[in-house]
């Protein structure tokens, strides 16, 4: 790397923890995290999975993700004033997406570089993205798309989309608009609502629940095609929402929900060349 390296700091816990070089000239600093290993099979990551922190400052969030015993790390961290710290290098696996899965595959740190967003989240008073925080997030993933590849537009994803039925973020409140508008993510403008629309929602049977399911999980999404609006179904619904029609966040399929889940279909980018 050509650039300057920026400065490499070991936190308390990360003392005796050998530090590396950073992935990007974007990086502000290293600090170490053992919680990390090789990635499945020497996958090369294809997807960039975003997450919140959820806990109340983002130091305290950085001590828990470079600390062994919390087991739980993430390759980078991007804090609310545009400062990006890194933990992981990008070759090897972090343990940030836990029991997940996308598009039939169970192992999704294998396959991802993941980012955490500080954010104190839906428990202790979640709150709107920093503009300055976004625009890092966006640069830190066109550094990513620049320096490994192409990575599907379709598989960059919140946490709440690889598993649904345990985690909330990075929540309705991200921007996802604004990343796609700097050509980050697959993103369309929800539909508006419709009042007198039919629903699907929860205890509900038959083919339009067996259609809705094989939608979502054309998609990606991990849902089996039961028929049964059961709870695994409202949580993925859910998860759906919260990424791409924030206005209202309910688990019940309205005509704007499945409109605009219609829409990422018909919109999905083609197989990478």
């Amino acid at each position: 790397m050509d650039d300057p390296a920026p400065s490499q700091i070991n936190g308390p816990n990360q003392r005796r923890m050998p530090t590396f070089p950073p992935d990007s000239f974007i990086v502000s600093d290293v600090v170490p995290s053992p919680n990390l290993d090789e990635r499945k099979d020497g996958r090369a990551p294809d997807m960039i999975l975003l997450h919140y922190t959820g806990m109340q400052t983002g130091e305290a969030a950085l001590e828990r993700l470079t600390t062994a015993s919390s087991k739980v790390s993430s390759h980078y961290v991007v804090f609310e004033d545009g400062k990006i710290t890194q933990c992981v290098p990008e070759e090897k696996r972090a343990w940030h997406a836990g029991e997940s899965s996308w598009a039939g595959d169970t192992d999704i740190n294998s396959r991802s570089i993941g980012i955490e967003i500080v954010n104190p989240g839906h428990e202790f008073g979640y709150r709107n993205f920093p503009l300055r925080q976004t625009a890092a997030v966006i640069l830190l993933c066109k550094s990513i798309i620049t320096r490994r590849g192409p990575i599907g537009a379709e598989r960059i994803l919140g946490h709440s989309d690889v598993a649904p039925s345990r985690k909330q973020d990075p929540g309705e409140k991200f921007p996802w608009q604004l990343l796609s508008e700097s050509d980050i993510g697959h993103w369309v403008r929800a539909a508006p609502f419709d009042r007198d629309g039919n629903t699907l929602k929860l205890g509900d049977h038959g083919e339009p629940v067996s259609r809705l399911q094989r939608t979502l999980h054309s998609y990606g999404y991990g849902i089996a095609e039961t028929g049964t609006f059961d709870d695994t179904t409202r949580d993925v619904v859910t998860a759906f929402q919260r990424h791409f029609r924030p206005a209202r966040v309910d688990g019940i399929v309205d005509p704007s929900t499945l409109l605009t889940l219609r829409a990422l279909i018909e919109t999905r980018p083609g197989p990478l060349a």
